[in-house]
């Protein structure tokens, strides 16, 4: 896995943010973290959606592609509460937040419409773990 990641981060940069592959016309940030049992730094690609009425804020997923347990970095993000996150060519740090209730529910909904791999994980998780939802609000 790192070493794919590490192929995404460098057609990341090559390509003002734009990405191939599986992930060809997603909206893709890199999110720097630092883990929170390690204190490496590290640096995670993933699909985001952008919120519709704020263009300070966007929303990743803890899909881990249907695993039954969180990603890393979903609990780095959370013991830190900030990050740094690439967005085409521009870097700058955020405020971490999980997203809950009603308003979870609708933004995971809006995701799994426009990229419906996002429908197939919470199928995979159900009944073991609800994907978690985390805003990044630019500081």
């Amino acid at each position: 896995m790192a070493d794919f990641n590490e192929s995404i981060i460098a057609e990341f940069h090559a390509n003002k943010g734009q990405v191939g592959g599986p992930f060809k016309g997603a909206p893709i940030v890199l999110v720097h973290h630092v883990g929170r049992k390690s204190g490496k730094q590290y640096v995670s690609p993933l699909a985001y959606l952008p919120d519709a009425d704020d263009a300070d804020t966007i929303y990743v997923f803890a899909s881990k592609g249907g695993a039954p347990v969180n990603p890393a970095w979903y609990g780095n993000l959370i013991a830190a509460g900030d990050a740094t996150i690439e967005v085409g060519t521009s870097s700058y740090p955020v405020t971490v937040t999980e997203v809950s209730g009603e308003e979870r529910d609708r933004i995971y909904a809006e995701q799994a419409r426009r990229m419906p791999g996002f429908a197939e994980y919470a199928t995979k998780t159900e009944g073991i773990r609800k994907i978690p939802v985390i805003r990044l609000k630019r500081q």
